[in-house]
C-alpha cells in the first residue's frame, strides 16, 4: 500500500509540474511562414510555424494570437501537428480553443492549441494552422457605377501577432488579379504578379505589430446570405424534406447610378464586373423534387445535374445582383430517408446530415438549422464538431396531438468549411407510426357510423 501512495504522489508531482499555459519565456518559434489568400470575399490565411520549447519544464500548450480587427471576423481556426518529412509527412488533429489572458495587449484575442503530448525542453514541433476571415476586404470607394471595377482594403500585420519571440518569419499574400492600387513596404517587402512578400524577418520580440494596408481589386462575387434557414423533416414513412429559405445580398461597393439591361447584355466582362447573377449549389445525392422559387412563384432558370456523390443546382435570380442589392428565395428538395437516418447501438435512431450552406463560396452571417422529428421522439441531443446555439420548439403539422420536437441550432459568420457532417440523436417507438393511420381510420369510421345513423334514425314527430 505504501509503494502504491509513494506512486500516486510522483505521478501527481509530475502531472503539476506541466504548466496548463506555457509562457512566453518558454517557447520560441524558430521559423514562421503565412500565406494569405485574397483571391475571394473570404480571406483565408495558411500559417506554419516550427515551435521550440527553451523552458526547463515540458509544455503541454501554445497560443495563437489575433489582433482585434481580426478576432471579431475570425470564422475559424484549425491547428494540425506535422510528423515526417516530405511524402512520408502525416498530420495529427489538435484541440483548438479561444482563451482570455488577462494581461493581453490592446485587445488581443487568443486561442489555445493542445499538443498531443507535452512538449519536453529542446524538442520542436510543427504545426500547419488554417484561420478563415470574414467581412475583412473594405470597398474603397464605397460606391461604384455600372462600369466601374471594384476596389478593397485589406489590413493586417507584417509580422505574425504572437506572444512569444520570432526567430525567422515571412509573410506571402495572393491577390486576384496583377492590379494593385498600393500596398505598404516594409523593408524587404517586393511584388511579383498576383503575389506580394513581406520578410523574410529575424528576431521579432514578443507581442511585435507592423500594420499594412493593401488597396487591390477583387471582382469575385461577394455573395452573403444575411439569414439562411433550413428545415430537416424527418419522416419514417420514407424520406426526408428540406426546405431553404435564403435571404441573399451582395456585400461588395454599393451601386451608384442608373442600371443598363442592355449594357449589361452586351458587353458583361466590363458593365458589371462586380455583379453576380449566377450561384451553384451543392446538394446531398439522390435529390428528387427540386424547387426554386421567390414570394412571386417558381423561378424556370435554374438546372439540376444528379451524381452518385453529390448533386449541383445552377440558379439565377430574377435580376443580378449590384453592391448593396438583395434578393430573397426557397429551395426545396427531398431526399432517401435510408441514406442518413441509422440505429445506434444503444437502440436510439440519429440523422447524420450536413451542416452549412450549401452556396459555394458563400458567407453566412446567420444560419439556422432546424430538425424536425416525428412526433412521439424523446430525448433529443445534437452533436456537433463546432459550438453552436442550440434549443428545443414544438411544431404542430397534419394529423399531430403533441406537436413534433424541433431541435433548433443556430450559428452565426458561417463559411464553406463549417459545411460538415452532424449528428442528432433521439429515442422513438415504432408504435408512434401508428397513430396518424389509426386517426384517419378513426375519422373515417366515424364518419361512416354517423352517416349509417343519420339514413336510419326517424326523427319525425308524427308517425307516417
Amino acid at each position: 500500500m505504501a509503494a502504491r501512495i509513494g506512486i500516486f504522489i510522483v505521478f501527481v508531482a509530475v502531472f503539476l509540474s506541466i504548466p496548463a499555459f506555457s509562457s512566453a519565456q518558454d517557447l520560441q518559434i524558430v521559423n514562421a511562414e503565412r500565406r494569405i489568400d485574397l483571391s475571394s470575399h473570404i480571406v483565408k490565411a495558411f500559417l506554419t510555424v516550427k515551435v521550440e520549447n527553451i523552458g526547463k519544464d515540458p509544455a503541454a500548450e501554445m497560443l495563437l494570437a489575433f489582433p482585434p480587427i481580426q478576432i471579431k471576423n475570425l470564422a475559424m481556426v484549425q491547428a494540425l501537428a506535422v510528423t515526417g518529412k516530405k511524402k512520408k509527412k502525416t498530420y495529427v488533429p489538435l484541440d483548438v480553443k479561444p482563451t482570455e489572458q488577462p494581461d493581453a495587449p490592446n485587445d488581443t484575442g487568443y486561442f489555445r492549441v493542445s499538443f498531443v503530448s507535452p512538449l519536453g525542453p529542446g524538442e520542436t514541433i510543427t504545426l500547419e494552422v488554417l484561420y478563415i476571415l470574414t467581412h475583412s476586404l473594405e470597398p474603397f470607394p464605397v460606391e461604384i457605377t455600372q462600369s466601374e471595377s471594384q476596389l478593397v482594403y485589406y489590413h493586417d500585420s507584417a509580422v505574425i501577432l504572437s506572444p512569444y519571440h520570432v526567430k525567422q518569419q515571412t509573410t506571402f499574400v495572393k491577390t486576384p488579379s496583377t492590379r494593385v492600387e498600393s500596398f505598404t513596404s516594409i523593408e524587404p517587402a517586393n511584388r511579383a504578379g498576383k503575389e506580394i512578400k513581406y520578410g523574410p524577418y529575424e528576431n521579432h520580440a514578443p507581442n511585435s505589430y507592423t500594420p499594412v494596408i493593401i488597396h487591390f481589386e477583387n471582382n469575385s462575387p461577394f455573395a452573403v446570405v444575411e439569414e439562411l434557414e433550413r428545415e430537416i423533416e424527418i419522416s419514417h414513412w420514407g424520406s426526408l424534406q428540406i426546405t431553404e429559405h435564403y435571404k441573399l445580398t451582395h456585400g461588395g461597393a454599393r451601386h451608384k447610378g442608373v442600371f443598363s439591361r442592355v449594357d449589361y447584355q452586351s458587353r458583361r466582362s466590363v458593365s458589371g464586373a462586380s455583379s453576380f447573377n449566377g450561384l451553384l449549389a451543392v446538394l446531398p445525392p439522390r435529390v428528387n423534387s427540386v424547387y426554386y422559387r421567390d414570394d412571386i412563384g417558381n423561378i424556370s432558370t435554374s438546372h439540376l445535374r444528379t451524381g452518385f456523390r453529390k448533386s449541383e443546382l445552377e440558379f439565377e435570380p430574377r435580376y443580378p445582383l449590384f453592391g448593396g442589392w438583395r434578393a430573397t428565395f426557397i429551395i426545396g428538395y427531398r431526399v432517401p430517408l435510408e441514406d442518413y437516418l441509422f440505429e445506434a447501438s444503444d437502440g436510439r435512431r440519429y440523422l447524420n446530415f450536413t451542416f452549412g450552406c450549401p452556396l459555394v463560396e458563400t458567407i453566412v452571417n446567420k444560419l439556422t438549422v432546424k430538425v424536425v422529428l416525428p412526433e412521439g421522439s424523446k430525448d433529443p441531443s445534437a452533436v456537433l464538431p463546432f459550438t453552436v446555439n442550440q434549443d428545443l420548439q414544438v411544431k404542430y403539422s397534419y394529423l399531430d396531438i403533441v406537436g413534433r420536437t424541433v431541435v433548433v441550432l443556430q450559428k452565426d459568420n458561417v463559411v464553406p468549411t463549417h459545411n460538415v457532417p452532424f449528428q442528432v440523436y433521439y429515442t422513438f417507438k415504432p408504435i408512434y407510426m401508428l397513430a396518424e393511420p389509426f386517426m384517419l381510420v378513426s375519422a373515417f369510421f366515424f364518419v361512416f357510423v354517423a352517416t349509417l345513423a343519420y339514413v336510419h334514425i326517424d326523427l319525425n314527430i308524427v308517425r307516417k
